[in-house]
């Protein structure tokens, strides 16, 4: 059975997930966005985008989508699932260090710590790559790119596990940590 995005018939708990998930408030510097769910991963699931712009700079992208199965999953351990993916470019420095993808992993869990969001079972890998020219582009600079694919059984409120999506990107895309205090502003962009 895929995804359904019918109105009718959407369980409750599933609904007022979603609407937790979009109480979630974005910092300035992502442009947050829907795009259609996965279709056979759970019978129902909803999927928002973000990049971090900076200026005219894209600094990083992700994605965060909730599953709900509501006879539940053997491999959850429950009836909801959130499934993220966050890429950045990082300095070639940080590429090298042996324990980038160590401190990438606690970059989301700490990030789901400072947020309150209840969880279990988390699961996920740390990519690094690292790219250099050479021959005719070896004047070309090098880049380098962190990428987080992760997933974790959400316990209570969804709106916690969306804000700690978003301040991974942030902690990705090498943002400072927003003051004590500010109240950052939503920005939306239609679907793609």
């Amino acid at each position: 059975m895929g995804a359904r995005n019918k109105l009718d018939g959407i369980p409750a708990p599933f609904t007022r997930a979603v609407e937790e998930v979009k109480r979630a408030a974005a910092r300035p510097e992502l442009e947050i966005g829907e795009m259609p769910p996965p279709q056979r991963i759970a019978p129902w699931a909803h999927a928002m985008t973000a990049d971090v712009v900076v200026g005219e700079a894209e600094l990083g992208t992700g994605r965060f989508i909730l599953l709900h199965d509501p006879a539940g999953h053997d491999a959850w351990n429950g009836t909801f699932r959130c499934v993220t993916f966050a890429r950045a470019e990082i300095e070639q420095e940080m590429a090298t260090d042996p324990l980038i993808t160590q401190v990438g992993w606690s970059w989301l869990t700490d990030a789901l710590g400072d947020a309150s969001a209840e969880y279990a079972n988390a699961a996920g890998s740390i990519t690094v790559v690292r790219s250099e020219g050479f021959g005719a582009m070896a004047d070309d600079e090098g880049d380098a790119q962190i990428e987080v694919r992760a997933s974790w059984t959400p316990h209570g409120d969804l709106e916690p596990h969306a804000t700690a999506w978003m301040e991974l990107l942030g902690k990705l895309a090498g943002l400072p940590p927003l003051a004590p205090g500010v109240v950052p502003l939503t920005r939306r962009r239609a679907i793609r």
